[in-house]
């Protein structure tokens, strides 16, 4: 390779990079897993802590913080009148380092209750601009899991 293809080559590279981020940037705060793939991939490279690992691989705490979380959408669900009983979901969070919601990608399950899924996401972005985790890291940090509502969080952090 010759030093002007050479340099034709790094001047494309670059132009790629500045493209390809600038696509991570506009990036919505919540999608349907499936959208926006390669964005989403880049996404979890970027954010490979996982809440096991901030919490200490201590599966106990990182349950219970995300079981925590899971009741607050459900709250805030009641708080807008918003009905998600009977929703079921494949739910991947990623976490800024200050706790706050980077993005919150979903996807429902077979036996989710049928409904217009846009209006969920629209719910999930109003639910992420105020709510902070309970957990930082020094890195951005995600989890996958399983979410359903209603939670019955009551039940299983009840006092004896």
């Amino acid at each position: 390779m010759n030093l002007k293809s050479f340099s034709i080559f790094l001047v494309l590279l670059a132009y790629s990079t500045i493209s390809f981020c600038g696509k991570l940037d506009s990036l919505p705060e919540v999608f349907m897993i499936g959208d926006h793939e390669l964005e989403y991939e880049s996404l979890v490279v970027e954010c490979s802590d996982i809440l096991l690992n901030v919490c200490d691989d201590s599966m106990e705490e990182a349950y219970e913080h995300w079981l925590l979380m899971l009741h607050d959408i459900e709250k805030y669900a009641l708080e807008q009148d918003v009905e998600i009983r009977g929703v079921k979901l494949w739910l991947n969070v990623f976490w800024n380092t200050d706790g706050t919601i980077k993005h919150l990608v979903f996807y429902p399950k077979p036996n989710c209750r049928n409904m217009d899924f846009e209006k969920l996401s629209d719910f999930f972005s109003d639910f992420a601009i105020d709510y902070n985790f309970t957990k930082e890291n020094a890195n951005c940090f995600a989890h996958y899991g399983s979410a359903s509502f209603p939670t019955h969080t009551e039940l299983l952090f009840k006092k004896e």
